[in-house]
């Protein structure tokens, strides 16, 4: 059985998303107010997604018990994949699951033997009762700790709300983030821009925080996530989204972005090369796709 651990994780950091993992956990979606055609395409991209990953490393799809059989009939034929039943009002696993953070096994410590800890944020569904995204969450709120559970390792939990795709990190002491979501009074109202960093400074084992001001144009789901915009995709280079198009709304916001990073350094006092990488252009529902949630698989449900 995993543990709480008390105090903060001294000793502790968020690793880059490119160092090596024991495995990969996501969900598995199926509300019909959030999926087209009762999740029967979103469904079908996860499985194809969990098994290109499962090429690399082991996978492990949580399943709600409505779906459990129907994600384990797709996906039992590969030995990499395990379908676990976990009750969840979403498949938002970046967001709602735990940061995962390491410690080396040579630093001093009082948490000896812990080599991996999770940190288990508060989820407030991107916004809480006046401006979340869905309005009961509270099976979201517990994935972090059963995920933890399931895998015995020890939890720090924090007060902070706080979603995985609002931070990005390089491993080596830097984290990226958006004021346009962090700062959001729909998140952490009683908090300084100050307390805030500080927080995260302490529990992902940073140095540095690095404030861009907006996140994707139009992403109001999140209000601004970094993991739209901007990550690391090695020590002192980030990818950029980006367009050369003035009339985009998204013009001025990665072009803030770019300056901002462009005008500082990383912890390391690295200057960050930025890649700009060309986002496509907008995308448009039309009123009959958005009126197809009585459909699934192209036949009618009754």
């Amino acid at each position: 059985m995993g543990r709480d651990l008390k105090g903060t994780p001294v000793g502790y950091r968020m690793p880059a998303e490119w160092e090596p993992h024991a495995q990969c956990w996501m969900g598995w979606p199926e509300r019909p107010d959030n999926w087209r055609d009762y999740a029967f395409y979103g469904q079908q991209t996860f499985a194809e997604v969990a098994n290109a990953i499962s090429e690399f490393e082991p996978v492990t799809v949580c399943v709600g018990s409505d779906q459990y059989l129907n994600a384990y009939e797709r996906l039992r034929s590969n030995a990499n994949i395990r379908v676990v039943e976990m009750s969840m009002n979403d498949a938002w696993f970046r967001d709602i699951g735990p940061t995962f953070v390491v410690r080396d096994g040579n630093s001093s410590s009082k948490y000896q033997g812990n080599l991996v800890a999770g940190i288990d944020w508060t989820f407030n569904c991107w916004g809480g009762p006046e401006e979340g995204c869905y309005s009961d969450w509270s099976l979201d709120e517990q994935v972090a700790k059963k995920i933890l559970e399931l895998e015995r390792i020890p939890r720090f939990q924090h007060h902070m709300v706080l979603e995985g795709g609002s931070i990005h990190v390089d491993g080596e002491g830097t984290c990226i983030t958006t004021e346009e979501c962090l700062l959001n009074p729909n998140r952490n109202p009683d908090m300084t821009k100050e307390q805030i960093e500080n927080e995260l400074m302490t529990y992902l084992g940073v140095a540095k925080v690095i404030w861009l001001p907006r996140g994707l144009y139009g992403d109001d789901d999140t209000n601004g996530h970094v993991d739209n915009m901007c990550c690391f995709v090695q020590p002192g280079m980030v990818l950029l989204a980006w367009t050369d198009d003035k009339s985009d709304p998204q013009y001025e916001r990665s072009a803030e972005a770019f300056s901002v990073i462009s005008n500082t350094t990383d912890a390391k006092g690295r200057k960050i090369t930025v890649v700009k990488l060309h986002i496509p252009r907008p995308l448009y529902i039309t009123e009959d796709g958005s009126n197809r949630d009585t459909q699934f698989g192209g036949e009618s449900k009754s």
